[in-house]
Formats: C-alpha cells, sequence, structure tokens
C-alpha cells in the first residue's frame, strides 16, 4: 500500500536476505546429495529393491521433524534445514542397519517374509540406540534460553522431532516397504534361482 516515489524500490536485507540465499543453494545441493545416498545405498546393498526400500522410509522419519516445529511454533530456518539433513543420515543409516541383515539372510536362502522379521529382531537394539542417543543428547539445545538459543533450538527440535519417528519408521514401516518390494521381486525370479542358493553344512 506504499506509495514509492518514481525511480524507487524497496528491498529487504539482513537475516531475510541471507534466508533466501541459503533456500536457494540448498535447493539444488539438497537433490544432489539424495541422489547420491541413493547410489551409495544401491552400492552398498547390491540391489535396486533394497536400495528403494531404504530410501522410501526416509520421508516418512522427516515428518516427525516438520511436527515438531509445527507443535513448538517454531518458524523454519536453515538451522532447521541443517536438522532435516542430519535426520535424512541417520534415517538411512538406521534402514541400512535393517536391510543389510535381511539382505544377508535373503542370500542364505531364507524365505522374504522370514528374512525380514529375523532381521528386524536383531537390529531392533543398535537401531533404538542410534535412534535415542542422539535425541537424549539435543535436549539441552531444545531448552536453550539465551545467546544463540534462536539457533540452536530449531536444530534440536526438528532432530529430537524426526529421530522419534524415524527410529519407529526403521523399526515398524521398513520391514512392511520392504516386505512389498522385495516380494515383489522374489515372485520375478525364475523358479529354479531358489535352487541356487548357497547349501550350508549341517552337524550330523
Amino acid at each position: 500500500a506504499v506509495q514509492l516515489p518514481v525511480g524507487s524500490h524497496l528491498e529487504w536485507g539482513g537475516q531475510y536476505e541471507n534466508l533466501k540465499a541459503a533456500t536457494n543453494r540448498l535447493a539444488v545441493v539438497v537433490p544432489i546429495c539424495f541422489l547420491l545416498i541413493f547410489l551409495i545405498l544401491f552400492m552398498a546393498l547390491g540391489g535396486l529393491g533394497p536400495a528403494v526400500s531404504v530410501f522410501a522410509a526416509i520421508p516418512l522419519g522427516l515428518a516427525g521433524g516438520v511436527f515438531a516445529l509445527a507443535i513448538t511454533g517454531i518458524t523454519f530456518s536453515i538451522s532447521a534445514a541443517v536438522g532435516f539433513i542430519v535426520l535424512a543420515g541417520v534415517a538411512v543409516l538406521n534402514g541400512l542397519v535393517v536391510m543389510s541383515s535381511i539382505k544377508e539372510r535373503l542370500e542364505q536362502g531364507v524365505p522374504v517374509a522370514r528374512a525380514i522379521v529375523e532381521g528386524s529382531i536383531e537390529r531392533f537394539r543398535p537401531v533404538l540406540m542410534t535412534g535415542l542417543v542422539p535425541a537424549i543428547g539435543f535436549i539441552p539445545m531444545a531448552l536453550a534460553h539465551g545467546t544463540g538459543a534462536e539457533v540452536q533450538k530449531p536444530l534440536a527440535m526438528v532432530v529430537i522431532g524426526g529421530l522419534i519417528t524415524a527410529t519407529l519408521v526403521t523399526l515398524l514401516v521398513l520391514p512392511a516397504i520392504s516386505q512389498l518390494i522385495l516380494s515383489v521381486g522374489a515372485a520375478k525370479r525364475p523358479a529354479g534361482e531358489a535352487d541356487e542358493a548357497p547349501l550350508h553344512p549341517q552337524a550330523t
């Protein structure tokens, strides 16, 4: 509603200008990072199905950070964006731990459903500790009041809220996603391929 003189214009600076510039950079860097993460998962797990299973659980884990910001009323900032990147790394790590155990059993000829259940149960405690320990460590930052709190609180709240959902997703949702994707791959496998599973000597 402000009428400006001819030849003049308004330009926002300060923190808003820094946020806009950083957001533009993140719009390029984040997709590249996620692409590299998927390629690393593909190489580490040796197949498209396991990599897609782990990668599909990442957005569900990041939802916890969004809910944490909405509940606490904290606005999105560069600090919160860094927290989401941290969450993606932890979610991928937990998913890789579980999927590696599942894949190991599949290579031994174990049926898909049984391999998922046994692999998830075996990695339950490592995943739980990986999610709880960082979340507890960020609690002092989330409760901070004073100089630097405006930077610490968004990061801490995103990480705490996201780690809770990321841990639950890894333990509950990832097995369900794996069941859907890996079962499709097993159904497309030739009938005689199951007989090629390595045989392990049994004690008599």
